[in-house]
């Protein structure tokens, strides 16, 4: 319940001298630091080669943690740094994230509920996994600016809710992806009251429900994107714009061959349109 401040490497749990570069087992480190509301540091995570779950909700609610641990691993593993550091509301500087090649969510909430982020690591990855960005940044109120998201190949639910509820955030990524995957960019933006403008959209190909809930409650889009695709699918923009209530004008819809639910409520409280 004191102020805690944890030095060396956490490896040493391991092999008595915090030498090893790689975890052993699953779930080997996680939720060591569950609720420690008085960690002012965290120990050196030097490991490499990681394993599924092995970080997962390490520092969850350590909101006196202000500076995260290096993450050097380019190795990923499934839900490896799932829920790092949720709620720690005092960190400010988040590590790097050099690894390219991801694992299924292996990002998922790393971020979420850290109001005092005021900046995003680097993104590099150009392959993606199944839910790995999901609800990473969400609630991080005090986030301005998204990383580059430079992926042009998606994953089912790769974005979902990634920046939902950053309500300081006035600038989206680019997204360069033409071919979209089941609920990718499903609630991406959801309820970021501050972002004016929206990124473009070239895609072509579309999945289900991939753009549902995109922009909701975003009250101060002025403009939408251009959507050109012209064969849709399932739920592809429900509740797409909901709510965006300084929406003046609708992009065109020139698609020709419709799904079920395609357009539903995607225009809804858009009461300036």
């Amino acid at each position: 319940t004191g102020r805690i401040a944890a030095s060396g490497s956490v490896m040493s749990l391991i092999d008595g001298k915090g030498e090893a570069k790689v975890i052993p087992n699953d779930f080997c480190f996680a939720r060591l630091f569950l609720h420690c509301a008085g960690l002012t540091q965290a120990p050196e995570l030097p490991a490499t080669t990681l394993s599924m779950g092995c970080y997962e909700g390490m520092f969850y609610e350590c909101s006196s943690l202000k500076q995260a641990p290096e993450l050097p691993a380019t190795t990923l593993a499934m839900e490896c740094y799932y829920g790092m550091f949720i709620g720690c509301t005092s960190l400010i500087s988040p590590p790097q994230l050099p690894a390219t090649t991801l694992a299924e969510r292996c990002y998922s909430y790393m971020f979420n509920e850290c109001t005092g982020l005021t900046q995003a690591p680097k993104l590099p990855a150009t392959t993606l996994a199944e839910f790995c960005y999901y609800h990473m940044f969400k609630k991080c109120t005090s986030l301005t600016q998204a990383p580059e998201l430079p992926a042009t190949k998606l994953e089912n639910c790769c974005y979902k809710l990634m920046f939902a509820w950053c309500n300081h955030l006035v600038q989206a990524p680019r997204l360069p992806a033409t071919i979209l995957a089941n609920r990718c960019y499903s609630g991406m933006f959801k309820s970021c009251t501050n972002l004016t403008q929206a990124p473009q959209l070239n895609a072509m190909t579309l999945d289900c429900f991939c753009c549902e809930e995109m922009f909701d409650g975003c009250s101060n889009l002025t403009q939408a994107p251009e959507l050109p695709a012209t064969t849709l699918a399932q739920g592809c923009y429900y509740c797409m714009f909901k709510k965006c209530t300084s929406l003046t004008q609708a992009p065109e819809l020139p698609a020709t061959k419709l799904e079920r639910a395609c357009y539903e409520c995607m225009f809804e409280g858009c009461k300036s349109l």
